[in-house]
């Protein structure tokens, strides 16, 4: 077959997997793979180590200069990639398997969800998986509790505010809030508290 594409192919694209899909039982393996990485990586102090067992987890090096405060729950980490200078709190949960891309100098605030997967709302649909890509770029603030879905972009230097549900794009320099969340005002640059 020419034209056959994997299922982490298929997800990184953005295709909706059907339940009954021949290669669904590769998704769990590979969450259970990356369970049992990520029960090493919260049970450790070591930033460096727990830097080491992230790499393994999403493929990829993480730079020094990130700090990940542990622990971090990830279903998957084949398509999460994370920037330089990056820094993730306590109690974070991603659902990776839509992709996560975390751009250089990005915040993320205790109990932040990152959730590139969803179901279809049609219930004879609903046990499909619906993939889609979320990026954080580059000096974006993620606040506490905040829940980022499927397919949404935070832009540049944005901050989210602590609790918003996030399901559309939030433009660059602006402060996003509420549920679901809107645009509260924007940031002029230079501006002080």
């Amino acid at each position: 077959m020419e034209d056959y594409k994997d299922i982490f192919e298929r997800l990184r694209n953005g295709e909706t997997i059907p339940p009954g899909d021949p290669e669904a039982s590769k998704m769990r393996e590979a969450s259970y793979a990356t369970k049992k990485l990520l029960l090493r990586m919260n049970q450790s102090s070591d930033p460096g180590e727990i830097r080491d067992l992230l790499g393994r987890i999403t493929g990829s090096e993480i730079d020094e200069s990130t700090a990940v405060f542990t622990p971090l729950y990830i279903n998957c980490g084949k398509h999460i990639k994370i920037g330089k200078n990056v820094f993730i709190n306590f109690d974070c949960t991603f659902l990776g398997l839509g992709g996560i891309t975390i751009e250089d100098d990005v915040l993320i605030a205790p109990k932040v969800s990152l959730l590139s997967e969803g179901h279809p709302l049609s219930p004879e649909n609903r046990h499909s998986l619906v993939p889609g890509h979320i990026r954080i770029k580059r000096n974006a603030w993620i606040g506490a509790n905040a829940t980022i879905t499927q397919g949404v972009t935070i832009g540049e230097n944005s901050i989210v505010a602590a609790g918003a549900v996030v399901t559309k794009d939030v433009p660059d320099n602006v402060i996003a809030g509420g549920i679901p969340a809107k645009i509260i005002k924007s940031i002029i640059d230079g501006e002080r508290e």
